[in-house]
């Protein structure tokens, strides 16, 4: 195991100056190595500490032409600063020197989603469930952002496939509930699903707004 390789470890367990110390290391042994640039700066970005971490990952692009990794952590760097436009354009070029796994197209999808710009997130949310099919949250967004487009029975499919990933995930089963309130106005449906949603989580508020507002129409109805 290599250098980057134990200061990646350190940083996986907790042990962030240790990794700080390794990573300093690796850059002065090899000053030239983007890699060490990048490690610090994750180490950094995990600390919160987002000026540095920015500083060090534009040192690894300088370094060499081509680092997709170093454009991926920028492109975290700014959707964590919510600097949308900036990690969108990170991801793309992540993608573009090719990354291809189903964290970099997750990204860029939801940096699109952020934007506001849903119909260019979903080809690359698509493209995170096709890589990472056993991830729930890239399943649920995709799900999410084909509701907004109006298309309701995939969007159905991603939630329900959401939930055989993630059981009883609250969010999964409201949003069901609200699909089907918009796709087929079925209020016997919606309700089973917030009432479900709520036995999962006692606080999820638009699961608890959903359901009153069922109730108050049955009410009314009578």
């Amino acid at each position: 195991m290599n250098k980057n390789e134990q200061g990646i470890r350190l940083m996986q367990e907790g042990k962030l100056e240790q990794a700080v110390a390794l990573f300093t290391e690796v850059i002065e042994e090899n000053p030239t190595d983007p890699v060490g640039y990048i490690n610090f700066g994750n180490v950094l970005l995990s600390m919160d500490d987002f000026t540095r971490a920015e500083i060090f990952f534009k040192r690894a692009v300088e370094l060499e032409k081509e680092v997709p990794a170093a454009h991926y952590s920028l492109g975290n760097l700014y959707y964590e600063l919510e600097r949308y436009p900036e990690a969108r354009d990170e991801f793309d070029l992540a993608i573009k020197q090719g990354m291809e796994n189903g964290d970099v197209f997750f990204m860029l999808g939801m940096s699109f989603v952020q934007l506001e710009q849903n119909t260019f997130a979903l080809p690359f949310l698509l493209r995170s469930v096709e890589l990472a099919p056993e991830d729930p949250e890239n399943t649920f967004q995709y799900g999410i952002a084909l509701a907004k487009e109006g298309i309701y029975e995939e969007a159905v499919v991603m939630l329900e496939r959401t939930l055989t990933l993630k059981e009883e995930d609250a969010d999964a089963l409201y949003n069901l509930g609200a699909v089907y309130l918009a796709w087929q106005g079925d209020l016997i449906v919606a309700k089973n699903f917030f009432e479900r949603a709520l036995q999962s989580d006692a606080h999820h508020s638009l699961a608890e707004n959903g359901l009153a507002a069922i109730l108050a129409y049955e009410e009314q109805d009578k």
